[in-house]
């Protein structure tokens, strides 16, 4: 059975036209853009019930794939439990990915409104058939190496693009983005629903069915993420959404296992992009 899907899929892509072939193997484009997403509470289990939640998130990602890519990413979080009453975060993420995905930049500052808050500034390396090194300005100076098979988010992004389009259901990859310590490298399975075509508008929000995206594909995915050697246990953070071929997402779910939270698409601006010559 298996064999004869490759060879299938084989003879159709020789029986299309040369251009088409080219754009079939077009990669992936990330489209530099500004989303805002309102959150809200999906659900809530366990001992300690959060019985309300709101916030915001604001993503700023702009660049291209020659110069490389630039993030702004802030998510503020309001809580509210009958235990330990409200409670606020306030996580600010700067980072910058090469073209080629082998170095990355990055700073988080998280704060919850009591008391100081946390600092992880550094920057990484992936170099060939080597370590992945990442030196650390704070919270202390530090030299680190890590898996060399972790990726970078950029890069995971457009290999989980190309997974879609190539009708893969599955998409296993080890991915280093500075969060937390700056020294973890965590392991992810995404699960790739089937692809909605371009034009279904149905239930989508108003920012979402502008002509930038409304004529791209989309496939609903869900990414669990694990603690190193850890992938055959319960994920840490599952986070799903629907994913544009151009990297916008929408209907965003991030579940932290006690309580989970919805995002809805509230503002959407693709910016202009220049012309990249690779």
């Amino acid at each position: 059975m298996r064999f004869s899907v490759v060879l299938g899929s084989t003879a159709l892509l020789l029986a299309l036209p040369a251009q088409a072939q080219v754009a079939a193997e077009k990669p992936p484009h990330l489209a530099p853009h500004r989303v805002v997403y309102d959150l809200s509470l999906a659900s809530s289990r366990g001992a300690r019930t959060i019985e309300s939640a709101r916030g915001r998130i604001a993503f700023d990602f702009t660049g291209d794939a020659c110069e490389g890519y630039a993030l702004k990413f802030r998510q503020v979080t309001v809580m509210q439990s009958a235990e330990a009453g409200t409670k606020t975060s306030d996580l600010r993420t700067a980072n910058f990915e090469s073209g080629d995905g082998r170095t990355f930049r990055f700073r988080n500052d998280t704060g919850s409104g009591e008391g100081p808050g946390q600092s992880v500034d550094g920057s990484a390396e992936r170099k060939p058939n080597g370590p992945l090194s990442v030196r650390l300005k704070s919270p202390k100076r530090d030299n680190v190496s890590l898996d060399g098979d972790a990726v970078f988010p950029n890069t995971q992004m457009r290999d989980l693009i190309a997974a879609a389009r190539a009708g893969k259901t599955t998409l296993a990859m080890k991915i280093f983005d500075g969060s937390d310590d700056g020294r973890t490298v965590y392991e992810t399975l995404s699960v790739i629903g089937k692809r909605i075509e371009p034009g279904n508008l149905e239930g989508l929000e108003e920012p979402a069915r502008q002509e930038g995206l409304a004529k791209l594909a989309r496939w609903p995915v869900t990414m669990s993420y694990f603690k190193p050697g850890r992938s055959d246990q319960t994920p840490i953070y599952v986070l799903s959404f629907d994913l544009y071929e151009n990297g916008v997402s929408r209907a965003l779910r991030l579940d932290y296992g006690d309580f989970a939270l919805k995002g809805e698409m509230t503002r959407l601006e693709l910016l202009p992009e220049k012309p990249c010559q690779r």
